[in-house]
């Protein structure tokens, strides 16, 4: 073998060790593009955390610092997310937060980073053994008749019923629609999601009454048996002009609105760190996979570090991907 030979095959053999190294060395953003961490919110429910965990798991796969500040839901649209306090949040609900999400785009200083890809349902949700006392339902109209109403009663607010809402922070207008629509109703709001979901479960094991806040994605609506209240569907007219619906007097006389979940960033994340701006713009998430995974955490025990790592180490060829 010539001496150019030799030369050729260890050249040959070089270049097909250099790919090799090249398609199984880890994928990262060239160097951090900053060294600052990059801060993703937390909100008081658990999938929006879970898929805080998804997302900075990546990122600090690709070589990014995260920190994951807790924060509230709605003013983080207008605070956190333009003054510097956080740089992701990852579930926007067009149900509960379209009118922040207006505010926060007029700000110029964040970005809507597209659709997480679950599509958003809130509304008030009964069990089904519900029915058999107000046979009339999920026909909102039902719950007129101080009977059924009744029926939905606890001590503290019988003879109306009782209606758990979501947290105050999620906001929701439901004082607001129990009184457009008329209806003999008590709300009462939950501290907490986890607690809501835990009274859920304690009525629902006794057939005992309830009626409260169900959204999905959410392993609930797969878990209990039970039915969504069928309100005046929403409009947007319907939260902003009393003359709208069944009640001329009175703003908030229909369903809560469906829409998408959103994806937000400080504008200032695709100049300071681009790859992870890429990623973060390209995450989105099968709504079942969301709702198993949610139930292993709430149901199962499992943390949302250990729920994350599993998917990030499934979806390897997706995230790197998104990094490219």
């Amino acid at each position: 073998m010539s001496f150019r030979s030799v030369i050729s095959n260890l050249s040959m053999a070089a270049l097909a060790l250099a790919a090799a190294s090249a398609l199984t060395s880890p994928v990262h953003a060239a160097a951090p593009e900053s060294n600052d961490p990059i801060k993703i919110a937390l909100f008081d429910w658990t999938s929006v955390n879970l898929n805080a965990k998804i997302l900075g798991g990546i990122l600090e796969k690709l070589g990014y610092t995260v920190e994951y500040p807790t924060a509230d839901y709605l003013s983080s649209l207008t605070t956190g997310l333009t003054n510097g306090d956080l740089d992701v949040g990852l579930e926007f609900w067009d149900t509960t937060a379209g009118e922040a999400m207006k505010a926060s785009d007029a700000t110029g200083q964040t970005e809507r980073l597209g659709k997480l890809g679950p599509k958003a349902k809130e509304e008030w949700w009964f069990p089904e053994y519900m029915k058999e006392k107000c046979p009339g339902l999920p026909n909102w109209e039902a719950l007129k008749d101080p009977k059924c109403a009744e029926a939905f009663s606890t001590a503290e607010t019988a003879p109306k019923g009782r209606y758990l809402g979501g947290p105050v922070t999620w906001e929701g207008f439901d004082d607001e629609r129990v009184e457009a629509l008329k209806l003999p109703f008590t709300v009462i709001h939950a501290g907490t999601d986890a607690a809501m979901f835990a009274e859920l479960d304690s009525a629902y094991q006794r057939k005992a009454p309830i009626m409260l806040w169900i959204y999905s994605p959410h392993w609930a609506p797969a878990k209990y048996k039970g039915e969504w209240v069928e309100f005046p569907e929403y409009t947007p007219e319907c939260y902003t002009d009393p003359k709208w619906g069944t009640n001329p007097d009175a703003k908030y006389d229909c369903g809560k609105p469906h829409g998408e979940i959103w994806k937000y960033s400080w504008s200032g994340m695709k100049d300071k760190w681009p790859v992870a701006y890429k990623v973060a713009k390209a995450y989105t998430i099968d709504t079942d996979e969301l709702n198993k995974m949610s139930g292993e955490i709430d149901l199962g025990g499992k943390t949302p570090e250990d729920v994350a790592a599993a998917w990030i180490a499934a979806h390897e060829a997706d995230w790197k991907a998104w990094a490219q």
